[in-house]
C-alpha cells in the first residue's frame, strides 16, 4: 500500500503528475482549468475545480487521520 503523498492530476496533454497541494494559490476554469502555484508557475489540467478540491480534502484528510492515530 503506497502512501499518498500528493494528489494526482491530468495535464491537458494528457500526462498525469503528481502535486503538493501546498503549492496551489488559486484555481480558475477559463474553460480550462488553470493552477496558480504560489511561485506564480502556471498548470492547465483536465480536471475540474471540484475534482481538484475534493481530491485535496481526501489527502488533508489522510494525512490528519494519520496524525491523530487512525480517527478523525
Amino acid at each position: 500500500d503506497m502512501e499518498v503523498i500528493m494528489i494526482i492530476l491530468t495535464l491537458v496533454n494528457g500526462k498525469e503528475i503528481c502535486l503538493n497541494d501546498d503549492l496551489i494559490y488559486k484555481i480558475e476554469e477559463a474553460p480550462d482549468t488553470i493552477i496558480t502555484l504560489t511561485d506564480g508557475k502556471v498548470l492547465r489540467v483536465a480536471n475540474k475545480t471540484e475534482e481538484i478540491i475534493e481530491k485535496t480534502i481526501e489527502y488533508k484528510r489522510k494525512i490528519y487521520t494519520n496524525l491523530l492515530g487512525g480517527s478523525i
